[in-house]
């Protein structure tokens, strides 16, 4: 099928396209659609007469390539989330570091995203999807480098800075992209590519870490940002944001490339012109106006998710694995560690295939639910370690019953929590507010994450029960915030959840 920048009307198509408001903001980087697809022709590859199995397959070809071209981005992400775990006793060893130094190291790329957080909405709304992912990657390969070749901590501080700003701007940029290419019927699918993609880069991280040296392996963290820069030069700017640019050709060029040559675009662009087009009436929100039910709503549900996601205690038992494997009676804890790692990628993959036929919410009250009643049985546990020889029988199951419950807590974590309220926060949050809430969502959620990292350490030492008894409190608050507020948002398109809020 041919070109539809006609199709829908020419009269429709110029008046979204139009500048009557006076207000809008050209793109400062004009990062076009431009890609693999205008080299040659844009003729489909489905032949004539071909099943609508046939074409709907093609339709989400391009969106699912798209995705794990950006995927490569989260998978840094996971990368340095991983990378404190195995290479602990080695960096505090060869650079002399304590542990409150070390702590600190583990803690710093949490300020540096809280930053890029702050930057990343604009930042997205002015350059671009793809353009904001070219930033990002930049200063993630230089942290890198920094960390490798690293005499003293004061390069470690700064390089875990620097990668910390481009996950900043990676982790709210790469589910909007996502969200916004995404085929409604795929989008909780292809939504949690990027917890996946997370999960598989922290699995990297414990697994190479195991057999290089932490020098080499800070070289190796550095490589899917430098894979990541060319390949956005082959994939299409999210069609939501041309045409938010008054960018409505490439906007229709773009969809039909994401949905296949073969696939009427028309209802879908329609949609994204009248929620453009309502966007456009207001071309700045001030933070009062964000006070509104219509923007309050979506904003509290995405902030709370995303927040409470963190304060669960992921990320510092994420991060310091292996000393709570060892706290647990483990002899080998970098392999236990691996072997978590791996476990979560699988339950997240899980997750990936039950989105969009299960649902969003059902799965975060599961999620929660095992979430909660894992903590308590490892909080429990410890409490009751610490009252019985470290030679006895029950010592050793005890041990046993912590490292199960630690997995299953993993495990309901992947199956809910860790996807979802990024995939929620891309979905929920109106196209109007986008930038200014996401960046408010994402620089929360880093804010609690820096505050779980650097405390994690530090409560362990304090209390090993304990800790994980603070973490079951927040899970259980969790589940009752997901069954008293969190909507269902499978099968709908961006516009209907957008305007469910109104």
């Amino acid at each position: 099928m041919g070109s539809t920048s006609n199709r829908g009307g020419g009269a429709a198509g110029e008046e979204s396209g139009s500048d009557h408001d006076g207000g809008l903001r050209k793109p400062l980087l004009a990062v076009h659609t431009g890609s693999w697809y205008r080299m040659g022709s844009r003729q489909s590859s489905v032949a004539p007469g071909a099943s609508s199995m046939a074409v709907l397959r093609e339709s989400h070809v391009s969106a699912f390539l798209c995705t794990l071209i950006v995927a490569l981005g989260p998978i840094q992400f996971g990368f340095t989330s991983g990378f404190s775990s195995p290479t602990q006793d080695a960096m505090v060893r060869d650079l002399k570091l304590s542990i409150p130094e070390f702590s600190a190291f583990g803690s710093l790329s949490n300020v540096g995203a809280m930053v890029g957080a702050i930057a990343s909405g604009q930042m997205a709304e002015h350059i671009g999807r793809k353009g904001s992912l070219m930033i990002a990657a930049i200063p993630n390969i230089i942290g890198w480098l920094a960390i490798s070749f690293a005499k003293d901590s004061s390069f470690l501080y700064m390089g875990r800075l620097l990668e910390g700003f481009g996950v900043g701007i990676i982790s709210y940029t790469v589910p909007v992209y996502i969200a916004e290419i995404s085929p409604q019927n795929m989008r909780g699918a292809l939504g949690s590519v990027n917890q996946l993609s997370v999960t598989l880069g922290i699995l990297l991280a414990y697994l190479l870490g195991m057999f290089v040296p932490w020098r080499l392996l800070a070289v190796m963290g550095a490589l899917p940002c430098t894979v990541l820069i060319p390949g956005l030069f082959f994939i299409p700017e999210s069609p939501r944001w041309l045409a938010k640019m008054n960018l409505m050709e490439d906007c229709e060029t773009s969809l039909q490339v994401l949905r296949g040559f073969e696939t009427d675009i028309t209802t879908e662009v329609n949609d994204i012109k009248r929620a453009v087009t309502s966007a456009r009436k207001r071309t700045t929100i001030s933070f009062q106006e964000l006070n509104q039910k219509k923007y309050r709503t979506p904003l509290i549900l995405g902030i709370g998710l995303l927040v409470l996601q963190n304060l669960s205690g992921i990320n510092g038992i994420l991060f310091y694995a292996s000393n709570i494997f060892k706290a647990a009676g483990v002899t080998n804890s970098d392999l236990a560690t691996c072997s978590l790692g791996a476990i979560q990628v699988l339950a997240t993959g899980v997750t990936t295939w039950l989105l969009d036929r299960a649902g969003r919410r059902i799965l975060l009250i599961i999620s929660t639910s095992g979430m909660t009643l894992c903590l308590l049985a490892v909080s429990i546990v410890f409490f009751l370690k610490d009252n019985v020889s470290h030679d006895s029988d029950t010592y050793y199951l005890l041990s046993m019953i912590s490292l199960v419950a630690l997995v299953a807590f993993v495990i309901a974590f992947s199956f809910g929590m860790g996807a979802i309220p990024w995939l929620m926060m891309s979905e929920i949050l109106p196209v109007s507010i986008k930038s200014l809430g996401g960046s408010i969502a994402t620089l929360a959620a880093w804010l609690t994450s820096f505050a779980i990292t650097m405390t994690a350490n530090l409560m362990l030492t304090w209390s090993v029960g304990g800790t994980f008894l603070s973490y079951m409190i927040v899970s259980a608050f969790t589940l009752v915030f997901v069954v008293l507020w969190v909507p269902e948002t499978k099968g709908r398109t961006l516009e209907e959840i957008q305007w469910s809020f109104r």
